[in-house]
């Protein structure tokens, strides 16, 4: 492969991508030999086109997200010109590619590629996120034919009324509700979005298809469409329930997961999976991880290439301090331990066995917790829940827990045992103490505040949307 340049660690090779505002190029780690695919974008096309909080959130979405069925980002780097961002490489190309030479798929490469979809969706929800633009030319297949989710330019993060009201992605996949011009349930549009997919993966076509956008809409909104006579009659039933205009009456992704036809050969990926090469504990600490690389790491001092926080120091135009940001999307609390740091984590595993939690990572003081697994096959609740251990003195700390996803119950119920386990040692407060008190209203009064910021920011989504 021939290099047309550098970006920091990475040698720039041949384009295999390119849409009106950005371009991707196939590159090679110069460390390790890893072969990525870089994402271009052109900073002042991305202002001029009002695209600057759609890069945000892409990015930011991307590294929250972390399953064997979704497309990794690896960092973000930046010049005064460009964005860069560096992607894992998928060779197989889009799973559009391969419906337009296909005729059909076969039934069992079919329901593989669907169950895939649906683990990778399913996995989004659970996290908060709602993808809203699902279609073929966004799945991309490795070399083994495994379909990996991709670009999230139009992703919304859940909201608290859970309503969403931007109206966006592709007219032949879009739900009939989008349609209607009032709230919607991100998680039902992303679930109507899946059957169409379906449809076209068995069909080799698509169930709602007319050169008039308005027929188009009428016949979405209607769920008028035709199965070829080879539909099986438990293909035609799970359709059905997808593509139910009625949202109260669609199935849900569990559902799904537990229809006769999806189970069939069903090989979930399981959370253990899906977190294996991810040691960042919440969003913050993402990009943190992303700046402490660039700058230590991949760019020399002497280079013109800069991180995204030297970007934001240079250009005022072009602020991506939102994707830094911690939003209101986590749960948390922080109790005062008066103990050292090992009795602290004893008292948390010892809460954590107290509400059935397994522990499944001890990092740097943090502990993750899962539900403990009372099924042969992997669990489709998955569950965030992590207690950071923070030293404010030889025998006072302060632990704070934070849950992105899961139940509430447990995590009210985790809170309450560890608070329990850590006020039955009675001693007098000492100036220690006190000061662990002070931390934590510290703390407390700038989550409000970051919270208070991120509620006024402008929601309003955008319909265009980078293609590359």
């Amino acid at each position: 492969m021939g290099f047309a340049g550098s970006v920091g660690k990475y040698k720039l090779g041949r384009t295999i991508g390119e849409g009106t505002f950005a371009k991707v190029k196939l590159a090679v780690n110069s460390i390790n030999g890893q072969h990525v695919a870089i994402k271009i974008l052109d900073k002042k096309m991305v202002m001029e086109s009002h695209l600057k909080y759609q890069v945000q959130r892409e990015i930011r979405t991307m590294k929250l997200l972390n399953h064997p069925n979704i497309v990794k980002i690896h960092e973000v780097l930046g010049t005064r010109t460009k964005i860069y961002i560096v992607m894992e490489y998928i060779s197989g190309g889009q799973l559009s590619d391969k419906l337009s030479y296909a005729i059909k798929l076969n039934e069992t490469e079919a329901r593989k590629l669907f169950q895939q979809l649906i683990d990778a969706v399913d996995y989004c929800h659970n996290k908060g996120v709602y993808h809203r633009d699902l279609k073929p030319a966004n799945l991309l297949l490795d070399s083994k034919g495994n379909l990996k989710l991709s670009d999230f330019g139009l992703s919304a993060l859940r909201k608290p009324d859970n309503v969403l009201t931007t109206a966006c992605g592709s007219p032949s996949y879009v739900a009939p509700e989008l349609l209607w011009n009032k709230g919607y349930d991100g998680a039902a549009a992303d679930v109507w979005s899946c059957g169409v997919i379906l449809f076209e993966l068995l069909a080799g076509r698509l169930p709602f298809d007319d050169h008039n956008l308005m027929n188009l809409y009428k016949k979405i909104c209607r769920a008028e469409y035709m199965c070829p006579p080879w539909f099986t009659a438990s293909q035609r039933k799970l359709i059905a329930k997808i593509l139910e205009p009625r949202v109260t009456k669609r199935i849900s992704m569990p559902e799904i997961v537990e229809d006769e036809w999806f189970q069939t050969d069903y090989v979930p990926a399981c959370e253990s999976e899906c977190d294996q090469n991810n040691h960042i504990d919440d969003v913050n600490a993402a990009f943190d991880l992303v700046e402490e690389n660039i700058s230590e790491a991949t760019i020399p001092k002497s280079s013109s290439f800069i991180n995204a926080f030297q970007l934001i120091a240079m250009s005022e135009d072009l602020d991506l301090s939102g994707l830094f940001e911690e939003r209101d999307h986590k749960q948390k609390t922080r109790i005062g331990s008066k103990h050292n740091i090992d009795e602290t984590i004893e008292k948390i595993e010892t809460a954590a066995t107290d509400v059935k939690l397994s522990i499944e990572k001890k990092n740097n003081f943090t502990l993750k917790m899962q539900p403990k697994r009372t099924m042969t096959r992997c669990s489709r609740s998955y569950y965030d829940l992590s207690a950071k251990v923070i030293e404010v003195a030889p025998a006072h700390c302060v632990v704070e827990i934070s849950k992105s996803a899961g139940d509430l119950i447990i995590y009210n119920e985790f809170c309450q045992s560890l608070s329990n386990l850590l006020t039955e040692k009675s001693v007098e407060l000492s100036q220690s103490h006190e000061s662990i008190e002070e931390y934590i209203t510290e703390k407390n009064n700038q989550d409000a505040g970051r919270s208070e910021e991120s509620n006024q920011e402008d929601n309003k989504g955008i319909h265009d949307h980078i293609s590359a």
